[in-house]
């Protein structure tokens, strides 16, 4: 798997926003090219009014990292970019610098499939502060939107109490790109399979589907239709029941079914895709059940979402499996997790110690946390997590039984009785993976057994429970003190 699958290797590094290169020849001819960054991805409020995200896109910025490079193509079309003030905009020099570009970056992040929730580090990058700002846009694209369809999915797998969920969105997502991210990050964040070939072909992720309203359309008679589907595909044989009346649908399907008993074979499922879904389900049931068939599964479809499927259940739905189609492939009702990329610390050369820097804002929710940071979650007894608390090792003080409110600095939380682990492992040093890539199902395995032991308080969809996230009290002191000094316009950069 890498981002190269569908795209030319020098595409990698142009999928950008102009200002990061701008930005990149002003560092460049400002003399810091020796200068570093630490930058951290991190979003302010949990997707979907939720109280969690799922971390995805992380198993595909290795890859990002080792093909970011411009060929002379590359060097062809920026030399060819036209300032609007008149002339280049970019210089030749800049442009040489780039021709024997390599990314040199280190990369930490929270594994795939992990639950992530809001103001944390997702990602550190550090390293050549070019090479940090060359790579933000594509890494944010990466992160950002798979994150929020796996925790999307999420919330449609936790909704549907363990019965199968099936990614329909292809037709419906956002480009191609956006069906193969959506296909892999739904799988990660709990779906069963997808009906996307090509990501069935390139993540390996189970393929799933069957026929569609025209297929019955085709036929002189809905009968006709099933009989040949049947014939066709025996052995992934499930019925649209709704191209004409569902009631007569089903007395067609039961037919179908009862003949290919006689020849060993047998109907896997039907599907519903219109009408009352939770009414016509119990029909089909009990048609079904009084036919003999109990085997028969249903399976629903039609812009299905958490809601939607945790109405059907409460309405006593007996439906077996769900196709989700638009609604998690465009992520509705948000389409955007907001992901954000700041720079928390500088240093003038690699040998240099790091100076935390602050960004404040008249929006005192956008001021951003200093440093380098990591995560230690912290998790009771019973395995349940129950604060996470970032951490700067150059301001740790050493408490580790309580952190500050990444908010408010006037609340508090008690970790006394619970035990750490670190979050953030290493992806990428100097430019170059750290050890194997992890398989897409090892990071699916990793989100159900995380999303098992989250509260389930945090969990729920309606005014859920918020997770505790908070600063050790090292850098939340030194969060005040750059606060301060910046505030009062001091411009200095200090640890005092």
């Amino acid at each position: 798997m890498a981002l190269t699958d569908i795209t030319r290797p020098s595409d990698v590094a142009l999928n950008t926003d102009l200002y990061e290169l701008t930005m990149a020849q002003g560092y460049w001819e400002s003399g810091l090219v020796d200068g570093e960054g630490c930058f951290n991805v991190f979003f302010r409020d949990a997707p979907f009014k939720g109280g969690y995200g799922i971390a995805c896109g992380m198993g595909q910025i290795a890859d990002l990292v080792e093909n970011f490079v411009y060929d002379d193509e590359s060097i062809e079309y920026l030399a060819s970019i036209q300032a609007p003030g008149g002339g280049p905009m970019f210089k030749p020099g800049f442009l040489d610098y780039l021709r024997d570009f390599r990314m040199r970056v280190d990369v930490w992040a929270i594994p795939e499939g992990e639950v992530v929730f809001a103001r944390e580090p997702m990602v550190r990058v550090q390293g050549p502060i070019i090479d940090c700002q060359l790579i933000e846009t594509a890494l944010l694209n990466l992160v950002n939107f798979q994150t929020l369809v796996a925790t999307k999915t999420a919330r449609v797998v936790h909704a549907a109490e363990g019965h199968p969920v099936s990614d329909f969105g292809l037709r419906r997502a956002q480009g191609p790109d956006g069906g193969l991210a959506v296909a892999r990050a739904s799988y990660i964040g709990g779906a069963s399979s997808t009906s996307n070939v090509l990501a069935g072909k390139i993540y390996g992720i189970p393929v799933f589907g069957t026929h569609a309203h025209s297929w019955v359309m085709s036929f002189p008679t809905e009968l006709d239709a099933f009989r040949a589907f049947a014939a066709s595909s025996p052995k992934n044989c499930v019925l649209l029941l709704d191209t004409y009346d569902v009631r007569q649908g089903i007395k067609n399907a039961i037919t179908v079914a009862k003949e290919m008993e006689e020849r060993g074979e047998r109907l896997s499922a039907v599907r519903l895709d219109s009408g009352d879904l939770a009414r016509l389900a119990k029909e089909a049931r009990k048609a079904f059940d009084e036919a003999g068939l109990p085997y028969v599964k249903i399976s629903v479809s039609n812009d299905l979402d958490e809601y939607t499927i945790q109405s059907l259940f409460a309405q006593g739905a007996p439906i077996d499996s769900f196709g989700v189609g638009t609604k998690l492939a465009t992520c509705d009702p948000q389409p955007s997790l907001g992901g954000v990329y700041k720079l928390s610390a500088t240093r003038e050369t690699p040998e240099s110690p790091w100076e935390p820097v602050i960004k404040l804002s008249e929006q005192a929710y956008k001021r951003t946390i200093p440093g380098v940071q990591h995560i230690r979650r912290y998790y009771d007894a019973a395995g349940v997590p129950v604060g996470d608390m970032i951490v700067d090792d150059s301001v740790d003080s050493g408490d580790t039984t309580s952190m500050v409110d990444v908010l408010d600095e006037l609340t508090s939380f008690d970790l006394s009785d619970a035990t750490p682990q670190e979050m953030l492992t290493q992806l990428v040093a100097d430019g170059h993976h750290v050890g194997e890539p992890e398989s897409i199902e090892v990071a699916k395995a990793r989100c159900r057994e995380a999303f098992m032991h989250l509260d389930p308080a945090t969990k729920r969809f309606l005014n859920p429970q918020t997770y505790p996230v908070g600063l050790e009290r090292g850098l939340a002191r030194l969060r005040n003190e750059l606060a301060l000094e910046e505030a009062k316009g001091s411009g200095r950069r200090s640890r005092a």
